[in-house]
């Protein structure tokens, strides 16, 4: 990815500090300001005459996945729960 400097006042810079949340690049505060991130919507229709079976697939794929995360959660918080009682 290219890079490319960018020269600001010290209260421009300050008031985009400011705005920028934890974990934020400022590339990432400028592409959330300037509205340049890719809005969901623009998914919109995009399954629309896909092959049901392709649907399918995808379907038990997020299932299986969202029941792998459950699973994981219900380890950890009984992890938590066995540390909690340990100490």
């Amino acid at each position: 990815m290219a890079v490319k400097t960018v020269t600001l006042t010290q209260d421009a810079y300050d008031s985009l500090a400011a705005l920028k949340e934890e974990g934020e690049s400022f590339s990432e505060v400028v592409r959330r300001l300037t509205g340049s991130q890719v809005l969901l919507s623009a998914y919109a229709g995009a399954w629309k005459g896909a092959d049901p079976r392709k649907i399918a697939r995808v379907r038990r794929f997020l299932a299986d996945s969202d029941r792998l995360s459950q699973q994981k959660l219900e380890r950890l918080v009984r992890a938590a729960r066995s540390y909690g009682q340990s100490r």
